[in-house]
């Protein structure tokens, strides 16, 4: 092949085939006529800078090695956020095959071999470009986006649905999620970040939608579209570190998840009181452990819940509750205690189970009753209730 002879004013074709490239992409990609006039712009500029950069390292050699100069440096970033890796191949293949079919027109036919030769070793280096812009945007963009993604899970977890976090959550394609609730447990050994990586690859796989951070030795998730958690949760449970896991309440959307926050790593301070706790747990299962930690709103929870509803009962639940609670568990003693046929202690205890969903035969729900009435009376003085609040 006869060696190119250098010609300073190749370059100067370089518009006139930029437009026919232009040309050419309008008549050959629907996507591309799609965009906004600036994009185009943007696009014809990029062609003209690569058709130019060709040009002038074939002029000067067409030495080995990589294209000289930033041939997509003339574009915006955020063009790679309209244009995909593969709108962008289909691009450059345009641009390309429009210089080999004006080869004739700048070379002479001695010349023509060479250059389309050089074109296609071009075309091929500039395909790398391309794809190492994208890979270094979408580098940006990961880390952006963990960025963000930390500072609106911590701002659930501190109750801050302001418009900073609205407009961040908007970012990370947010605004729509619904059915949220948050999971926390412990931190796996080994970097925080990696563990956010596998906390997010497990939820993918469920088809749901995560947005993870570590807070202070917790790894906190806060899950959306899922219209059971606690099963999510089950399935997500090896992304955390040993030790406890906890389901907060489902709530509407990621705005009200600050409740569910709270009762999540408020829960997973608490889980060790419960030597038998599931793995995981739903908050509301450790409302006990929770109030015993000085939680108001578990507190609440546990005498609206409990307390409340067999104290306004007309059949005297309550009052039966907490003599066969007080008495050991034992019907008899209870019946003696309360002048009571054994089968009218057991109705009543029926009742009560009926009506609060707490079995007082079983060891847990009667530690659940016992706390929460133990608080119902605390609660009956105006003073003592103020202070749970």
């Amino acid at each position: 092949m006869p060696a190119p002879t250098p010609d300073p004013g190749l370059a100067r074709h370089a518009a006139e085939l930029a437009g026919r490239a232009t040309a050419q992409m309008e008549s050959e990609h629907a996507w591309f006529r799609a965009l906004g006039a600036a994009d185009r712009s943007w696009v014809r500029l990029v062609a003209q800078a690569g058709i130019s950069a060709m040009l002038d390292w074939y002029a000067a050699g067409a030495r080995p090695g990589p294209p000289p100069g930033q041939i997509f440096a003339a574009a915006p970033p955020s063009l790679a956020a309209t244009i995909t890796l593969h709108q962008t191949l289909d691009l450059t293949r345009t641009a390309i095959a429009t210089v080999e079919r004006a080869v004739p027109e700048l070379v002479p036919g001695t010349e023509t071999q060479a250059l389309r030769e050089a074109v296609l070793r071009y075309s091929r280096d500039l395909a790398f470009a391309a794809a190492d812009v994208y890979a270094r945007s979408a580098d940006h963009r990961g880390g952006w986006d963990s960025r963000l993604e930390t500072l609106v899970v911590h701002a659930v977890v501190r109750g801050e649905a302001n418009d900073a976090m609205a407009s961040r959550a908007a970012e990370l394609g947010w605004e729509e999620v619904t059915d949220v609730a948050v999971v926390a447990g412990l931190l796996p050994e080994g970097e925080p970040a990696a563990a956010v990586e596998a906390l997010r690859a497990a939820a993918r796989t469920l088809g749901r939608s995560a947005l993870g951070a570590a807070h202070d030795r917790r790894l906190v998730c806060v899950l959306g579209g899922s219209s059971d958690p606690l099963e999510d949760a089950g399935r997500l449970a090896d992304s955390f570190g040993a030790g406890p896991v906890v389901v907060g309440p489902r709530v509407p959307h990621l705005f009200a998840a600050g409740r569910s926050a709270r009762a999540a790593l408020s829960g997973v301070d608490a889980a060790p009181a419960w030597g038998d706790a599931p793995r995981p747990v739903s908050a509301d299962e450790l409302l006990p452990e929770r109030a015993l930690l000085g939680e108001g709103p578990a507190r609440r929870i546990l005498v609206d819940r409990v307390y409340a509803p067999l104290h306004d009962h007309p059949s005297a639940l309550l009052a039966t509750v907490q003599a066969y609670l007080d008495h050991g568990m034992v019907l008899e003693a209870t019946a003696r205690l309360l002048f009571l046929h054994p089968n009218t202690v057991r109705y009543r205890l029926r009742r009560a189970s009926e009506v609060v969903g707490l079995d007082p035969h079983t060891p847990r729900d009667a530690w659940v009753l016992q706390v929460a009435l133990a608080l119902g009376r605390m609660g009956t003085g105006p003073r003592l209730w103020r202070g749970m609040r």
